[in-house]
């Protein structure tokens, strides 16, 4: 896993059988995805109509690996639990039929997910996850004046959880990075120095 993340969860990357929730970016969920994808992993999405394949694709997911269920209905339970039977990652709306809502349903997909060694990644705050991140700020920067192009944006990721991750951690990451991948932004007054000539 990058380095960026790593540092957000006490295994140093996605634990199989653990259960993650990202609140406040979409990009951070995908910035998941993209390493897991991206080192043999199959992924899949449920119940989340309005991701973009293009914007999972610019941060580095590899669709191939990556399975789409926009729409699955009142199914949605059903269709997550078999999915936690086969995919490495499966991500989920907090907020729909199998999140907040239902608190004992959520807990049993989450023990379906530790007894079949699946990591279930979840759109929100979910009941009983390991770990939780969310997004607490948000800058962007590269326009100036007025004029030009959005070129990163920095947020500041605050991790909490149980056991090994009881200790509230906050991160700075720029989401997209330099590269358009994730990456840690460096605190105010460590950029490198530019020369400016006067004229």
């Amino acid at each position: 896993m990058a380095s960026a993340l790593a540092e957000l969860v006490p295994w140093g990357g996605l634990r199989r059988g653990s259960t993650v929730s990202v609140s406040g970016s979409t990009s951070l969920l995908l910035a998941f995805l993209a390493e897991a994808t991206t080192r043999g992993s199959w992924a899949a999405v449920v119940g989340m109509p309005e991701l973009g394949v293009l914007a999972a694709r610019e941060l580095g997911v590899a669709v191939h690996r990556l399975a789409l269920i926009p729409r699955p209905g009142a199914e949605l339970p059903q269709v997550t639990a078999a999915l936690l039977d086969g995919i490495d990652l499966v991500v989920v709306p907090a907020d729909g039929a199998v999140g907040t809502r239902d608190p004992n349903l959520a807990r049993r997909l989450s023990a379906r997910a530790r007894n079949r060694g699946a990591v279930l990644l979840t759109a929100g705050s979910w009941p009983g996850t390991e770990v939780e991140l969310r997004c607490a700020a948000a800058n962007w920067s590269g326009v100036d004046d007025g004029y030009g192009y959005l070129a990163q944006r920095e947020i500041l990721v605050e991790a909490t959880g149980r056991r090994g991750a009881a200790r509230t951690k906050r991160v700075p990451l720029l989401l997209p990075g330099p590269d358009g991948t994730i990456a840690r932004a460096e605190p105010a007054g460590t950029q490198p120095l530019r020369e400016v000539r006067a004229g």
